[in-house]
């Protein structure tokens, strides 16, 4: 048989594996790239739309399993690979794309004091340990927590100062930027409303970010000033939002999220944060705030409900420490928890950013 009926051969037999989450074969996706056929070896690159896919590992061995099972095929060598895909326009109304930022994802909250940040500081970390390049900007101008929860030092803030040039710092695999970078840790922000928008239109657009897969912003809470000027002047890809479970919480999450629908950015789901706490003596399980609450209001909105984060000592203590606990105990529960929020987070845009295109 000639090389190309073999390759025929090969597409053909890859186009019976599908792609769960995208609902179609690895072959139509665009997924299977540089196939080489040389004396009966088979191979190719396996390119993902998310270095975060949760289901990489099956997808990979069902690929290998479907190329192999042809009579002529002595081995199969797959090199995996991903490329984030760049969100499509949402139409002439909208913002057009940052230029280098494929996605942006806003986190947000009703009410402060949920673990907002606490929750976009690890969601960014997460998706930067898939090897994903990531952005994490500090939006909450009156109250900026990313510089201490990323642990950015004192060098790194005297660095930005003696450049008089505000600029993205890295820390942990990911770039990030915040006002508290320039300013002292106890210097408040006593801006008015015009000034907030213009700090977050530069945040977006004047930084020299490079090519970025994934930008988180942590957002203040409530429905304000920070919130309208960003869905204006950037295309918010989809948000996140977060609560803990007791009921005043729920009322303002809802309001976020019900804010976010009316200026048609897609819900990629509510997590849960506080949900539980777990006694390191007894072992003994406690609801302090309720649990079940963001679930249960996620099934009645008819939202993704995408995961539950405890009340544990030693997020905490990785949010002071400047040592986020994805990087601190990647072995512990809760990290593990965290990177599969970041997985669904990413496989929900990479269905978007399909279906989008395809429209």
């Amino acid at each position: 048989m000639s090389d190309i009926e073999l390759e025929r051969q090969v597409l053909k037999a890859l186009s019976t594996v599908e792609d769960p989450e995208l609902k179609r074969d690895v072959v139509s996706l665009g997924m299977i790239q540089d196939l080489k056929i040389d004396n009966g070896k088979v191979s190719f690159r396996f390119v993902l739309t998310t270095p975060a896919c949760p289901l990489a590992g099956s997808l990979n061995e069902s690929v290998r399993k479907a190329v192999a099972a042809l009579s002529w095929v002595k081995s199969v060598d797959i090199k995996q690979d991903s490329a984030v895909p760049k969100a499509k326009s949402a139409g002439p109304q909208k913002p057009v794309p940052i230029e280098g930022i494929k996605n942006i994802i806003a986190v947000g909250s009703g009410k402060g004091g949920v673990g907002k940040s606490t929750v976009s500081a690890n969601l960014a970390v997460a998706l930067a340990q898939t090897g994903a390049k990531v952005g994490l900007i500090d939006a909450d101008i009156y109250g900026p927590d990313v510089p201490m929860l990323l642990g950015i030092t004192s060098e790194q803030k005297r660095a930005i100062a003696e450049k008089e040039e505000l600029a993205p710092v890295e820390a942990h695999g990911i770039k990030a930027i915040s006002i508290g970078l320039i300013l002292p840790d106890e210097t408040p922000v006593i801006w008015r409303g015009p000034l907030i928008s213009q700090m977050i239109e530069q945040f977006l657009t004047q930084m020299k970010w490079g090519e970025i897969d994934y930008m988180i912003v942590d957002l203040p809470p409530g429905t304000g000033d920070i919130q309208l000027t960003l869905v204006q002047k950037a295309p918010i890809n989809g948000a996140v939002i977060v609560s803990t479970p007791q009921d005043v919480s729920l009322l303002d999450a809802t309001k976020a999220l019900n804010m976010f629908l009316k200026v048609e950015v897609p819900i990629l789901g509510m997590v849960e944060n506080m949900s539980y706490f777990i006694c390191p003596h007894c072992g003994k399980q406690t609801n302090i705030f309720g649990t079940g609450g963001v679930e249960e209001t996620a099934k009645r909105l008819s939202v993704d409900f995408i995961g539950r984060i405890p009340l544990e000592p030693r997020v905490r203590e990785g949010g002071d420490s400047g040592n986020p606990i994805v990087a601190a105990d990647p072995a512990s529960q809760t990290a593990k928890e965290f990177r599969n929020i970041a997985a669904k987070v990413a496989a929900k845009l990479s269905v978007q950013n399909l279906a989008s295109g395809e429209k």
